[in-house]
Order: C-alpha cells, then structure tokens, then sequence
C-alpha cells in the first residue's frame, strides 16, 4: 500500500510524523508488548528526532527498541555517526534503556560489523533456529524510517553499488565508490519486510530525482530508493512541497 502526504512545510511533515510515531508505538506495544524502530541518518530526521523528544511523556520508551537503517564506518562518539546523531537528538531525551538500543558497530571492521548486527536481528526477532538466510527470514520491523539522497540513495543503498544485489543476507557492508567510504546497511529485502516504511524528504534539490523514483521507469541501480516496494507493509512518502514540486500526483 503507497501512500503520499504532502505539506506545506517542514515543521508540519515533522509534526504529523511525530504524531502518528506516537499513535503507531502505542498501538503496537497495546497488540503486542514492544514496538521496533529503525531510524536513519541525515538533517531531516533529526529535526523529527529532536521534536520527538518532547512527546516523551506519551510514550511508554521501556518497551521501545531502537536500531539503525545504515550507519557510516566510524566510532560512535564520530561527527558523522547516525547513531551519535540519534542519541543526542533523541536517546538522551528520553528514558529509554541503553539496553533497548542496537546500534551498528561502525568502528569495527565493516564485513564483521554487518554480520554481528545481523546477529542481533536475529536473536530480537527470534530468528536464530529459521531456515536459513533468505527474505522470508528476515526481521519484520514495526517501522523503518528513511530518507532520500539528491541521488535516490536511501539508507546506504547507494546507485551502481554491490549492496543493491544482495538478497541473501539481512544487513551488509557497503563500498560506495562515489564517496570512497564503506558504510553499513540494512538490505532492501530486509526494508520491504517491515510493517511500515516512511520516506521523509524535504527540499528542491530532491524534486526531480523523487519524481523519477515515483512516477519514472524502474531503474533502481540508478535510484535505489525504487527497490523500496514492500508487498504486504505500508509505504508512506511524506514531502514537503518543495520536495513534491514536479510530481505530477501528489496523492
């Protein structure tokens, strides 16, 4: 199910996503005892963080596990860590157990970083005794929030790189060429698998690359965020008008 919000602005995109973060949270930990979150990296979710932070009354954090989407391949304590980020928006504001979140080990060696978080997943989703790596036993987050790059990457699921091709493994290490880097990430058969995946863009810089990913040809090597097309969860892409300028359906 694909849906799209537009709005007028950015504090309205991040007050309706922190709004329905709330209800949704409470609704899983009622159904279900806890509520699982991914969250991404990069200056839009931060503002959204950074807001959350003052609804922590409404939520009830001891029953909230947090995890990451990608991460860069630096210490915790880095500038550009997502985890960093995260915790100093958002972590540190609310009473939330360090037990409670599974960050991604960015300072170790990357091959080893992603198959120990991978290890992770499968100990929280009660994984471990499955059939083996395939997509069908791939952890099933409540949410996972993400964000586009000016080039359709979305969590470090960058254009033309290996990670695009794995459908094996949960979480994996990434080279991204373009960048010189390795990153850390979740896989895009592991996104489709949650129950619900908000995109979170904002800007003009994104216009025509977003109208390429939704109302283009499918060429996901060249837009990653295209292999985002979960079969049974539900797909939100929330925008700003700047962001939504040159859809041409912007429902």
């Amino acid at each position: 199910m694909l849906e799209i919000q537009v709005f007028p602005e950015v504090q309205a995109l991040n007050r309706e996503a922190a709004q329905r973060l709330v209800k949704l949270a409470k609704a899983k930990i009622a159904a279900t005892g806890r509520f699982s979150l991914a969250l991404s990296g990069g200056s839009t979710p931060q503002k959204l963080y950074s807001l959350l932070a003052t609804y922590k009354e409404q939520i009830e954090w001891s029953k909230v596990f947090i995890f990451f989407g990608d991460e860069r391949c630096v210490p915790p304590d880095h500038p550009e860590s997502n985890y960093r980020m995260a915790n100093e928006a958002l972590l540190s504001k609310v009473p939330i157990s360090p037990e409670n979140s599974y960050r991604m080990h960015g300072e170790d060696p990357p091959e080893e970083a992603a198959e120990a978080y991978a290890k992770e997943l499968e100990r929280f989703f009660g994984l471990e005794h499955g059939n083996g790596p395939s997509p069908e036993n791939f952890p099933s987050f409540d949410l996972i929030l993400l964000g586009m790059g000016a080039d359709g990457h979305t969590a470090s699921l960058f254009p033309a790189t290996s990670a695009l091709h794995e459908h094996g493994r949960p979480v994996t290490a990434n080279f991204v060429p373009q960048l010189k880097t390795e990153r850390l990430t979740l896989t895009a058969p592991t996104i489709n698998r949650a129950a619900q995946i908000w995109f979170l863009v904002v800007g003009e810089d994104k216009a025509s690359t977003l109208a390429r990913v939704l109302e283009g040809e499918y060429q996901p090597q060249t837009y990653p965020s295209q292999l985002i097309r979960p079969q049974q969860g539900k797909l939100i892409w929330m925008l700003d008008e700047a962001a939504a300028a040159k859809l041409t359906k912007k429902t």
